[in-house]
């Protein structure tokens, strides 16, 4: 049985020695950066090369979102546009936003797929407001509860049917930081009442996905001492209670800024608190053999929610790729053309 966290990698290659440590160690997952890409070959070796260590199918993650948050991209990989521009034609059109989200997502399921690559950490719906960090700004789909619970509801669909699993962050919303918990704390000081209405939302109408990734966020209503990713309040009356998950809880970072203590007092207290999956990014391999140390093995409700998730994973439609990717841009011409988005 694996063990409860995911790993990432330094660079282009798995090196012996983390080769060594991923048999050894046995994560659950990979997660690739833009460190890890190159070009489809090489990535394809490194996928194949992870789970010739672990010995079985594990998981291998990315964050291709579009926009801003896009991990492979040109010019192996076409560009993608951010959720506002889905948003954006929301505005105009719902049902073609809805399925331009969802085309949108079978391409970069497509894309994906090839390379070995069956989890993207994508829909965000996180509810942005007006005052908060620009950590979230264009990723988020739009700015009441039901549009980004459709949106992201089609790309989650989108994803799946192109044989992708689907991780929907921030959970319970990270929209309101102030602060970038890539670097800092984000408190939120909003009432539950409101939260529960607006910020916690769009999570609940998505509650039936098989993945979701905490937000290293406070909020000082619920828990004023702890992040909800460390926060057993948080995880038990929010994530598991009003929002309604039941799938498999993921951390963001633990080696992000927003954390206070060592990697190993982080990632005992993610567990401890009732996140099923520490996720490690950086590729720094005293810190993965650090979180290794201070995790168990999947078991219990964990592994129940870890196994259901991945019998999720089906094989992809029949798609045409060229085809959907004329059609997308024809769908997209009123609000965004690839120029609009650097590489």
């Amino acid at each position: 049985m694996p063990r409860a966290f995911i790993t990432g990698v330094a660079g282009l290659k798995i090196s012996d020695e983390e080769w060594h440590f991923i048999r050894d160690a046995e994560p659950w997952g990979l997660i690739l950066f833009k460190r890890n890409v190159n070009d489809p070959h090489q990535v394809s070796e490194l996928t194949k090369s992870f789970r010739e260590a672990v010995g079985w199918t594990a998981p291998v993650l990315v964050d291709q979102e579009g926009g801003r948050v896009q991990r492979l991209g040109p010019p192996n990989w076409p560009i993608y546009p951010p959720a506002r521009a889905l948003d954006r034609l929301y505005d105009r059109d719902a049902a073609a936003a809805l399925a331009a989200a969802r085309l949108l997502s079978r391409l970069l399921a497509h894309d994906l797929a090839a390379l070995g690559i069956d989890v993207d950490c994508l829909p965000v719906a996180d509810l942005p407001s007006p005052d908060a960090d620009s950590v979230i700004g264009d990723r988020a789909y739009g700015n009441t509860p039901d549009k980004v619970a459709a949106l992201a509801g089609a790309a989650a669909r989108g994803l799946l049917n192109g044989g992708v699993l689907p991780v929907v962050k921030h959970m319970p919303g990270h929209g309101r930081a102030t602060a970038d918990s890539h670097l800092d704390l984000p408190v939120v000081a909003t009432d539950r009442e409101t939260l529960e209405r607006t910020d916690f939302a769009p999570f609940r109408a998505l509650a039936k996905l098989p993945l979701a990734m905490s937000a290293h966020v406070v909020f000082s209503a619920i828990d004023a001492a702890h992040p909800a990713t460390t926060s057993a309040t948080m995880v038990r009356e929010v994530i598991r209670g009003s929002i309604g998950f039941q799938g498999l809880l993921m951390s963001d970072d633990i080696s992000m800024g927003a954390l206070s203590g060592t990697i190993a007092e982080r990632s005992r207290a993610a567990i401890a608190a009732g996140c099923d999956i520490v996720l490690h990014c950086n590729g720094k391999l005293d810190e993965m053999q650090e979180v290794a140390a201070n995790v168990q093995k999947l078991s219990g409700a964990s592994e129940r929610r870890a196994e259901a998730a991945l019998a999720m994973r089906q094989t992809p439609s029949e798609f045409d790729a060229i085809a959907g990717r004329r059609v997308f841009e024809q769908m997209m011409a009123p609000v965004w053309q690839p120029e609009m988005v650097s590489a």
